[in-house]
């Protein structure tokens, strides 16, 4: 296990980092002067998703957030233009490195410090939608509430691929349609659960991801573990994307065998029929952990056109069929 000074000194750094790079970052609207007070906050940071931002804009809307706070990495698709003329949004630019950023935490370290200290924060890719308990019937800030009265400072979600039957290609997704239209489909089993001593979280792994792209290297295949919401304080600092969080205490949110601990999923709409270009756009731009080995993956997967689909997958409903197959848990919230 990793000492508490050695976690001290890495989480300062992680901020100094943070205050440093924020140098980066042009404000291209800055609303959130106008945000009603406490409001429930999104953060991201984007490049070329101008066809995925309608639906997931309105996708929050809906479920309750006020106010969207994101970066904007030198898109050249209208991505920009597009989120300056949305009222609900702060945006904010810049031309410097993805990875050199951290793969954009440190920009994002930066806002939810400044911006986000004292109200619950989502953090979530612009391919990433937030599943709870009683989604469908209860807004997000009746989770929150819950949240609060329970002094629970974080809740952690699952990442669930999801994926089309047939051929990714196959399936052309239109600006401002519903994802799940098309990628319906997701595996109910075929994960690993280990624990991160270190951090104290659990480490998630499987799914159609490393069965597809990762089944000679499944400890290579990305972590499914997340932690997107969170009552921020200054404090705080994601490690490693949003999978764990300093101070490590933050990080205990799973039963590691599908206890009492309520938790969520964030539906992953990857694979979609834009998502060969993006692979090859990310590989030429060099910009992703580890030289990119996880978009290699996906660039030389998709040169057979595979299919996902098979005989076990599950096609989705809501959020009671994830509980049922143990993939999330409404815990004690009644």
């Amino acid at each position: 296990m990793i000492g508490s000074y050695r976690l001290r000194v890495r989480r300062q750094r992680l901020l100094g980092r943070a205050f440093l790079r924020r140098r980066e970052l042009r404000p291209v609207s800055n609303r959130i002067a106008g945000v009603r007070p406490e409001p429930m906050l999104l953060f991201t940071c984007l490049r070329n998703e101008k066809v995925r931002l309608p639906y997931f804009l309105q996708y929050y809307r809906d479920l309750g957030v006020d106010h969207f706070l994101i970066v904007d990495n030198d898109s050249d698709d209208g991505s920009r233009e597009y989120l300056a003329r949305q009222p609900d949004v702060s945006l904010w630019t810049t031309r410097a490195s993805y990875k050199r950023a951290r793969f954009g935490m440190d920009w994002l370290t930066h806002l939810l410090r400044r911006y986000g200290s004292g109200n619950w924060c989502l953090t979530v890719d612009v391919d990433e939608f937030f599943i709870y308990p009683f989604c469908e019937t209860r807004p997000l800030r009746a989770l929150t509430d819950w949240l609060d009265s329970s002094q629970i400072r974080t809740f952690a979600s699952m990442l669930l691929d999801m994926y089309p039957k047939g051929a990714i290609q196959d399936q052309p997704y239109r600006e401002g349609q519903n994802p799940f239209e098309i990628a319906q489909w997701f595996d109910s089993g075929n994960y690993s659960i280990a624990r991160n001593w270190g951090f104290g979280n659990l480490w998630i792994q499987g799914g159609p991801r490393t069965r597809t792209f990762f089944a000679d290297e499944p400890k290579k295949s990305p972590a499914l573990n997340k932690i997107p919401l969170v009552k921020w304080e200054k404090g705080y600092a994601y490690v490693s994307s949003t999978h764990m969080l300093l101070p490590r205490g933050l990080n205990l949110v799973f039963d590691e065998w599908g206890g009492e601990k309520a938790s969520g999923c964030l539906l992953h709409a990857k694979f979609l029929d834009t998502f060969a270009l993006k692979a090859e756009e990310e590989m030429a731009r060099g910009e992703h952990y580890a030289n990119s080995h996880e978009y290699r993956a996906y660039r030389d997967g998709l040169k057979d056109q595979p299919d996902m689909w098979c005989k076990w997958s599950e096609k989705y409903i809501n959020w009671r069929q994830l509980e049922i197959l143990g993939l999330m848990s409404k815990g004690n919230w009644a």
